[in-house]
Formats: C-alpha cells, sequence, structure tokens
C-alpha cells in the first residue's frame, strides 16, 4: 500500500485494522522506532499521511472517519489526467443518513495530473466522510 506518515516532522508507525483485499482500515499510531510522541488533552498536531496502491487494487472511493477532535481535514486524490477522473462525496453521521458534501472537491490540473482537494473545519466527532470518484476514459492511461 506505500503507506507513509508523519507527525511534527516524526515517521509515525500504523498498524492494519482490517486488512482485505476490497477493503482496509489504518490506525496511526503516535509513535516509531525512537519512541512515542503522545497527543495529550488539550494539545494539536499535524498529521499528515499519504498512499498508493496498484491499479489492480485501486477502489473508487476513500473514506475517512473522524476519531478525535479535528480543527481541519484535508483530503487530496491525485489521478493521471487521461482517465478523466470526476470526484464526489457524502457525509455520514451516527445520528444522519448519507448527505452530499456541503462543499464540493475542487479541482486544478497539473502536468498530466488531475487533482481534487476537499477540506473541512471542526467535523464532527465520529463523522464519515466518503469520496467517491469514475473514469470517464478508463482505458486510457
Amino acid at each position: 500500500m506505500a503507506l507513509t506518515a508523519e507527525c511534527r516532522g516524526e515517521p509515525m508507525r500504523w498498524q492494519a485494522k482490517h486488512d482485505r483485499d476490497a477493503f482496509k482500515e489504518v490506525w496511526l499510531m503516535f509513535e516509531n522506532e525512537d519512541g512515542r510522541f503522545p497527543l495529550y488533552p488539550g494539545d494539536a498536531t499535524w498529521i499528515e499521511y499519504a498512499y498508493s496502491v496498484t491499479e489492480d487494487k485501486w477502489g473508487h472511493w476513500f473514506q475517512r472517519a473522524v476519531r478525535l477532535p479535528t480543527e481541519h481535514l484535508l483530503v487530496r486524490l491525485d489521478f493521471p489526467a487521461g482517465l478523466d477522473p470526476v470526484v464526489w462525496g457524502t457525509e455520514t453521521s451516527m445520528t444522519a443518513e448519507s448527505v452530499p458534501l456541503r462543499t464540493a472537491p475542487e479541482r486544478r490540473d497539473s502536468t498530466g495530473r488531475r487533482i481534487y482537494e476537499w477540506s473541512t473545519d471542526d467535523p464532527a466527532l465520529h463523522a464519515r466522510f466518503r469520496l467517491e470518484w469514475r473514469f470517464r476514459n478508463p482505458h486510457q492511461r
């Protein structure tokens, strides 16, 4: 899956909670081979992670659950422009059905890539944000 994660510039270990062909859930650990760096109540930090998957394992959605108080959440999806991707998203909470995202993902093109970004501030705890896509030109590389 080629996952990398950092907190304050420190590499983070991660743990696969669910590891199936069609579904993976990964938890980021506040530690690495040099020790732990806990996040205490009232503290804030920036966590950045990225992953890539091979074409044969590439699904058409990404889902992010908010399990800790979060001030800002940004998701960036980076596709080959030749696939002509379109992206949309939904939000689900513990008390509501899935609804469209309040703001649309923003698109930009850059050197043969089509990049979509979506962000939100102060998402509710236990909310799930799901971004989905389809390729209008799936046979192009």
